[in-house]
């Protein structure tokens, strides 16, 4: 055999082979398609035979080889999971499109934009060196200033901005999990995993350094808000979601402070107060852990969330906590991680780890009233863009 047989023959075979190769990629696409539509239905799959996107990713390149890139793939993935009834073309696994409005299309679809981005900023805060993470991020309207809390303990406060105006450092052995402001004392609520931390941040000089810590707590802290009432003259409500299940409810009020302030800004050193001397109540409402939780105004109850899939989302005034009395219990496949309230489509938004998006009404807790899927990963966090009419979610993608 010579060399031009050999070459002719080594191309017939790599023809074939991409022929087989093509046939294959057709079949997957189909079984895909078949399963968000599935999905849409909202019919149930079994685990096993759900094709995510690190097995999508993993059949592709089985098929193809190394050279399909991870983000040509995504964004094909992307597309036939926006819409599993688009026409498809098999060049587009490769990263090529048959008109500049594909393209345009791609890229667009690669980040999943609904606006376009005109402007961000980079903001360092400076003498911070360590590695740290913001774990909260709280506007304050009626002061027009924002209040973020790192994972290693690090309050800052700015302005509109985005300049620094305070902060100071919670020296625990604890991470922060959470923040919040307490409107009626004017100060800034945070947790840790074992404490709860109330920090003047109008103090000046160094009394900046000073807050008072509140423990012991029977669980670990996961999450806080705070129960902004117009009604409560200085007091206020905070909820706290745990590792146990619990919801809890600390009240707090001026005279629980004022004292022992002027006493801290003498001796310069933080208090440490006695949880069991604060009026508090609490119920066990979860079986898993409760990562999220809001006091909604507009409805005039809390909203907690867990990992459960029976008791995911709890949805009650604040009184059920002082009782046994049946709670409005939504339930949900793998639990919630997040939700939010839209005040004027009247629809909670729920995401967890099956990457369904779950609109919800209020008083409708049987059965959602609608769907929105598009994500590959967990659901991390869900806000409602009221003016616009929005739902921005976003995932634990990186």
């Amino acid at each position: 055999m010579d060399i031009k047989e050999e070459k002719h023959l080594s191309t017939a075979l790599q023809i074939s082979s991409f022929k087989t190769a093509l046939k294959g990629f057709e079949k997957l696409i189909e079984h895909v398609a078949a399963q968000k539509r599935d999905e849409r239905a909202g019919l149930f799959i079994q685990k096993e035979d759900a094709i995510d996107y690190d097995k999508f990713y993993a059949a592709v390149e089985e098929l193809f080889g190394p050279e399909v890139k991870n983000q040509d793939v995504k964004c094909f993935y992307r597309k036939l999971c926006n819409n599993p009834d688009v026409s498809v073309d098999w060049c587009e696994i490769f990263g090529y499109f048959s008109s500049e409005e594909d393209t345009l299309a791609s890229q667009m679809d690669e980040d999943n934009l609904v606006f376009l981005v005109s402007r961000k900023q980079r903001v360092v805060i400076s003498g911070s060196r360590r590695r740290d993470v913001i774990k909260c991020i709280v506007k304050i309207p009626q002061f027009d200033l924002l209040v973020t809390a790192s994972q290693k303990g690090l309050i800052t406060v700015f302005n509109s901005q985005m300049r620094v105006q305070t902060s100071t450092t919670v020296k625990d052995t604890s991470w922060i999990t959470g923040c919040d402001y307490l409107s009626q004392l004017k100060r800034i609520v945070a947790t840790t995993e074992r404490t709860i931390i109330v920090w003047d941040y109008k103090a000046q000089g160094s009394g900046q350094e000073n807050y008072f810590v509140i423990k012991p707590v029977d669980h670990c802290l996961l999450c806080v808000c705070v129960v902004s009432l117009p009604d409560q003259v200085c007091r206020d409500d905070i909820l706290l979601g745990d590792d146990g299940g619990f919801v809890n409810k600390f009240t707090v009020n001026s005279d629980d402070f004022g004292l022992k302030q002027a006493k801290a800004k003498k001796k310069l050193q933080n208090q440490v107060l006695d949880s069991k001397n604060f009026k508090s109540v609490k119920r066990k409402l979860h079986n898993d852990w409760v990562m999220k939780i809001r006091y909604i105004a507009a409805l005039s109850c809390f909203g907690s969330c867990s990992l459960d899939s029976v008791h995911s989302l709890v949805l009650e005034s604040l009184k059920r906590l002082e009782d046994n009395l049946p709670v409005r219990e939504f339930s949900m496949p793998r639990g919630a991680n997040t939700f939010c309230y839209c005040t004027k489509a009247n629809v909670i938004v729920t995401g967890g780890d099956d990457k369904v998006l779950r609109l919800w009404h209020p008083n409708i807790s049987t059965k959602p009233v609608g769907k929105l899927v598009g994500h590959m990963f967990s659901i991390t966090e869900i806000v409602a863009n009221e003016k616009d009419q929005h739902i921005i979610s976003l995932s634990s993608a990186k």
